[in-house]
This record gives structure tokens, sequence and C-alpha cells, in this order.
């Protein structure tokens, strides 16, 4: 019997953001899919635009030349890059493999739900482990929950929705030992927000030879939610066996694959998006304290913080204003996550919040 499978952008996260969106009044704040609104920068647009006059042609070489700026930066091969349409399509194809035949998907709660629910879908056993009393990945809980059935552990780091960062030399340890028994699955789409991503990723375990796989995407701080671009890097036999389950590089259209390449650690604009981005962020918590609301402090480009009334209400009160958000349900609290927009998106939050509050 075939498997069916969902679409890479239509997760079970992604189809929550697209009904937020449905039906609301003119939105004033899109606040709901952690979305970076100071992106693409201005080489990206042009390099996308000029890709116009050959996009006839099937981008071969470009798509050679920005794996080549990938590895060459993390200092690793070619093959140890596997690219797709965003980094959606290659969490699923990780479900798809790892959580064959039954085999159990290890993952933190609340955390990012599309690989662990695509495996889920496909008979794979989950184990959610809830988060520790900080709001962060408990490592040492989810180590205990490996066995000779786990398939993969599934690490977000930062996480999302709580925007939190486990340790990284714990982490670092934790990979050593669990990749022993199980592939880690490290999902760095967020790690761009950090002060020193590099400090923090997990890239130095693959090229050590561990049994890691790193997930990284454009759709955050470079602005490319909307062009789907992103990759894993993994030892050569795991890229070879997820590319039979995922479309891969052909994947990516020209425009993409040319604005990717010219954006690709644009230092410049990294740091003026991520400028902004801490400034609105910081106006997000003043708005918070002022109200009389605790926060998470924050390592992304969201905010998560309990409120007063059912979260699904709230949302939708928002939503009435022009305000998207998202939210959630745990430790026996309602959650809202807003994610961190342009200024004038977070005073139109701020309107709004303080009508309900």
């Amino acid at each position: 019997m075939p498997v069916k499978v969902k679409s890479a952008f239509f997760g079970s996260d992604r189809v929550i953001e697209q009904n937020l969106l449905q039906g609301a009044p003119v939105m004033k704040a899109r606040l709901s899919a952690n979305e970076n609104p100071f992106g693409p920068s201005r080489a990206a647009k042009k390099a996308l635009m000029d890709a116009m006059e050959t996009s006839y042609q099937y981008p071969f070489m470009k798509s050679r030349e920005l794996i080549g700026k990938i590895a060459e930066f993390e200092g690793v091969k070619q093959s140890n890059i596997l690219m797709d349409a965003g980094s959606s399509p290659l969490l699923h194809a990780a479900a798809m493999y790892y959580g064959k035949n039954g085999a159990e998907i290890i993952t933190g709660d609340p955390s990012y739900n599309d690989l662990p629910s695509t495996a889920a879908e496909l008979g794979s056993k989950v184990i959610k482990v809830p988060l520790t009393a900080d709001y962060k990945l408990d490592l040492d809980a989810m180590e205990a929950k490996v066995g000779p059935n786990t398939g993969l552990v599934y690490i977000c780091n930062p996480n999302n929705p709580t925007a939190t960062i486990v340790d990284t030399n714990k982490l670092k340890g934790f990979c050593e030992r669990v990749s022993k028994k199980a592939v880690v699955f490290v999902d760095e789409a967020y790690i761009d927000y950090l002060p020193d991503p590099q400090a923090s990723s997990m890239m130095n375990a693959v090229k050590a030879g561990q049994n890691i796989i790193v997930a990284r995407t454009f759709s955050k701080l470079y602005g490319f939610a909307g062009l789907r671009c992103g990759y894993i890097v993994a030892q050569p036999e795991v890229v070879k066996i997820l590319s039979s389950y995922a479309t891969g590089m052909m994947s990516l259209s020209a425009t993409t694959v040319a604005a990717a390449a010219a954006a690709y650690q644009e230092k410049e604009f990294l740091q003026d998006a991520l400028k902004k981005t801490m400034a609105s962020k910081e106006f997000l918590y003043s708005v918070l304290k002022k109200e009389g609301y605790t926060y998470i402090p924050s390592s992304a480009n969201f905010v998560m913080f309990p409120i007063n009334m059912d979260g699904a209400k709230f949302s939708q009160e928002m939503n009435n204003r022009g305000v998207s958000i998202r939210n959630w349900k745990f430790n026996n609290k309602d959650w809202c996550r807003v994610s961190i927009g342009r200024m004038d998106e977070m005073q139109a939050f701020a309107d709004a919040f303080k009508q309900l509050s």
C-alpha cells in the first residue's frame, strides 16, 4: 500500500499557522510564523532578479556554487551536504527513514513537532520528554529514554516554541554518547540568533565523524521563508540514504539558488537584521513587564509567555484585532508565542495586547 506523505510546507505547525491567517481582518502584525520581516537582503533580491534572465536553464552550476560556499565555511566536504526547498522536507525524510518499522523517535515536549508528527503518521512511536523547570530540553531525561528500538533523537536548539538553548558542552557530550546508539538530529533553524552561532553549533560533531545530522535553514535570519532553502550536514552515507527520501537540490528554483548564494554569510545584512530583531524584542519585553507579565528569556526571534485566559480565545481575540500569534498549553498553563517583527508590528501587538490584559 502506498505511503501518504504530507507536503513539505503543510506540516502540522504550518497548517496551524496558515489557518490563523485565513478569514482574519487586515493584518497589522503577522507574528505567528517566526519570519524575518527585514529580509531578504538587497544582494539576494538583485541576484534573484538577475537569475530570471537564465531561469529557463536548470541551476546546476549555481547549485554547486552554493553547496561549495556552505562546505567551505563549515569546513566539511560537499558530500556532507544535502539541500532542499527549506529544511522541512529534510526533517520529513529523516522521519520516514529513521522512524520506519515502528522505531522510536525521542523529542522534547513542547518542541518543534514537524519531524515527530511525520514519524507518528507513518507508524513510529514518538516519546515526548517534558522540558526542565527552566523550559529547556531535558538532555538527561532524553538520554535515559534511548533504547535498542530508538531510531532518532530530535534536538531543536534553540528550541521552538520556548526559544531556550541547552548548555553547549552538555549537548556536545550528549551527542557523543547518544550518537553511538541512535542518530541525533540537531535542528539549528534559529542558531543564527545566538551571539556566536559557530560556537554553539554541533557541526564539529559531524566533522568528528559522529552519527549526527545538523539542519539549517535560510527561512529565519536570512528572510527566505517564502523562497524555501535549507540543508542538512551529516556523514556522506547518511546524506546518500536521505537523498532517496527527499526531492533534494532539484526542488530549488534557479532564483532561490541564486539568491541564497548571494546572501550566504552576508555579514552586514545579517548583523543589521539581528540588531533590529533585538531592538524589537527589547520593546516586547518592556510591554510585557509593564502589563505585569513574565516571559521566558529568548534566544531566538520569538518570545513565549504565560497568559491569563484561554489560549485559543486569546489567539482569536488578537487575530480579530489584526495580530496573529500562536498559543500553546503545557504545564497546566496557557501560553502565547509571539514572533519578533518590525517595530510597527510590535506596536500593533502592544496596542491589541493591552486591550486584553
